[in-house]
C-alpha cells in the first residue's frame, strides 16, 4: 500500500528572542493522509543545533509533536507556537541530538554560543534563499515625514 501526503517548504524566521534570534529556515512540511487527526512531520531542511532536532536529517522530534498534537490544531499553530516555542524552551530530556542536549544541560552558555554559530552559518536569509526586504521611496517618506517636527513646521500651539 502506497503512503500519499502533501509536501511543502517554507521559509520562516520563527524567533524574536534567545539565541535562534535572526535565523531563518527554511522547513518541510508533510501532512499524512489522516490530518488533522495526526500530525504533521516537520524537518528543518537547514542544519539547526537543537535537542530536539536531528542535525543530519532536520526531523523534529516526533515524540514532541505528538504530546501536544490535536485535530484542532493547524498549521498556524505549527508555526505561531509550536515550533516557537520548541526553539525557546528545547527539552534536553528527550534529545535527537544528544551532544545539543549534553551541552545545554553542562554549560547553557556555551550552548547558547553553538547554536548563535550555527545561525549565523546556516541560517543567514541569503543560504537558504529569501532576499531581504528593501525599503520602497514611500516607506522612506513616510519615515521622514514621522520624523519630522511639526511644531517646528506648523508654529507653536495657541493656548
Amino acid at each position: 500500500m502506497q503512503c500519499c501526503f502533501f509536501q511543502f517548504l517554507l521559509l520562516v524566521s520563527l524567533v524574536f528572542a534567545g539565541p535562534y534570534h535572526g535565523g531563518v529556515w527554511k522547513i518541510k512540511v508533510e501532512l499524512p493522509d489522516a490530518y488533522p487527526y495526526k500530525s504533521p512531520s516537520i524537518g528543518f531542511i537547514n542544519k539547526m543545533y537543537h535537542p530536539n532536532v536531528d542535525e543530519t536529517s532536520g526531523s523534529v522530534c516526533l515524540d514532541v509533536i505528538n504530546q501536544t498534537w490535536s485535530p484542532m490544531f493547524d498549521l498556524t499553530n505549527v508555526f505561531e507556537v509550536f515550533l516557537p516555542q520548541l526553539l525557546l524552551y528545547p527539552n534536553p530530556s528527550d534529545p535527537l541530538n544528544g551532544e545539543a542536549a549534553a551541552l545545554m544541560m553542562r554549560d547553557r552558555t556555551a550552548y547558547e554560543q553553538r547554536v548563535k554559530e550555527y545561525c549565523q552559518k546556516y541560517a543567514k536569509p541569503e543560504d537558504v534563499g529569501a532576499v531581504p526586504e528593501e525599503k520602497s521611496s514611500d516607506d522612506e517618506l513616510s519615515e521622514a515625514e514621522y520624523d519630522s517636527d511639526d511644531e517646528a513646521m506648523a508654529g507653536p500651539v495657541d493656548p
